[in-house]
């Protein structure tokens, strides 16, 4: 991993997202093997500082700066994911079914939005247009989804 490079591309892209100069982020790598993300941010919105983390020990993406993108798009989608998250915590007991419903369609939808903005950024902006295929890695195979399962007669 040529951090050099990561900045570099980390720099251009909170510059193209126009996240600064609104914003006040950094890049730290994390060196911790045992941490189980390529990226993740931690952020104070109130204050509009963010830092954006990089697993340097053990990534499980190949595309970083597939992975940088997708992190920042997180920072561009925040105050959205705040109200959205805001309505569902007012609006549904904690505990409910229907909150950890509500919850789950939520986050996979907010992911599946932040995912295809990272790939329609890449293609236009990327150096590196390949996407990064890990998780599928870890699926099971379409296959493996059935095995065990009775046929519908």
């Amino acid at each position: 991993m040529d951090r050099n490079a990561i900045t570099a591309l980390f720099e251009k892209y909170v510059k193209k997202l126009r996240i600064t100069p609104a914003w006040d982020v950094k890049l730290e790598f994390v060196e911790d093997p045992a941490w189980r993300k390529t990226g993740d941010f931690k952020i104070d919105c109130d204050d509009r500082k963010a830092i954006l983390l990089l697993n340097a020990a053990d990534p499980k993406q190949e595309n970083m700066e597939e992975v940088i993108v997708h992190e920042l798009m997180h920072i561009k989608m925040y105050p959205l994911d705040q109200v959205t998250e805001s309505l569902i915590v007012n609006c549904f007991e904690e505990g409910s079914t229907v909150r950890s419903f509500a919850y789950q369609q939520f986050f996979n939808a907010l992911e599946q939005t932040v995912e295809e903005l990272t790939k329609c950024f890449l293609l236009e902006f990327g150096d590196n247009k390949n996407l990064s295929y890990g998780r599928c890695r870890r699926e099971k195979s379409f296959n493996e989804l059935y095995d065990g399962l009775s046929n519908i007669e």
